[in-house]
């Protein structure tokens, strides 16, 4: 019997996106499942269509919070009930293809690996339209990790076995690329499935004062969380600036 998957879904006042994330899991290959959604005290009409799918699907499996924590706790709340092998990550705004999780974990049991992502699509998030293509590596390292901010969270299963601890640190932003780096010090490489699997939803809303803060929280992922001198930080904060704009424009 194939193994089971905890899918672990943040989701923040996603009325919009939320019924087409869900009907991206239900659609997968790979039936064995549990998806864990953390409604974060939404405003909208989420949790009520997170509660009309659960009843379809016994599968889903909705927490709802009195109080809005954010994002990495959200997340950290669902893992730390999650009874799976296998964590995946996908947020209420994205979707993932329907072959993605058959493909991965049949990549992870063939090649003995832990840490695995894929390619995926960015699309804006007025007509689905695709705007570009972010390609994975063949592998990656905890020090080309730091150069190259390349795993997009929503292709990601970990094989929570092999790992002592799977928890996001609680930042602002950068919390998931905080917690690939604390699972590259323990495994040599995360593997890169170069097929795109999941489609990454950007907003409108992301102005230019959040990806300030963005940046802001990245270089504090360097310097607090990774405890790297400011001559470190900057070496390798010079090469993600860069791998940032390469990955745009490819």
């Amino acid at each position: 019997m194939s193994e089971l998957v905890s899918i672990i879904t943040p989701c923040y006042n996603s009325e919009k996106f939320i019924e087409e994330c869900m009907t991206s899991v239900l659609n997968q290959s790979y039936q064995n499942w549990e998806m864990l959604i953390v409604d974060d005290n939404s405003s909208d009409n989420s949790s009520i269509l997170i509660k009309s799918y659960s009843k379809e699907d016994d599968r889903i499996k909705p927490i709802f919070l009195n109080h809005n924590l954010g994002p990495a706790m959200a997340r950290n709340k669902a893992i730390s009930i999650a009874k799976g092998k296998y964590i995946a990550f996908l947020d209420s705004d994205d979707i993932w293809l329907p072959k993605k999780l058959e493909i991965q974990i049949n990549f992870m049991k063939k090649n003995n690996c832990s840490f695995v992502f894929s390619s995926y699509s960015v699309i804006s998030d007025n007509k689905n339209k695709s705007k570009y293509t972010i390609n994975a590596p063949e592998r990656i390292s905890y020090k080309m990790y730091l150069k190259n901010t390349i795993i997009g969270c929503l292709t990601v299963v970990i094989d929570k076995t092999k790992f002592k601890k799977i928890e996001m640190p609680n930042l602002r932003s950068s919390h998931d690329m905080a917690l690939w780096l604390n699972l590259l010090k323990q495994e040599e490489f995360a593997y890169g499935i170069a097929q795109d699997l999941a489609v990454y939803r950007v907003h409108k809303s992301s102005n230019t004062s959040n990806k300030l803060r963005a940046i802001y929280d990245v270089w504090n992922v360097y310097r607090k969380h990774e405890k790297l001198d400011f001559f470190s930080s900057l070496y390798n904060f010079v090469f993600y600036a860069i791998n940032a704009l390469i990955k745009r424009i490819k």
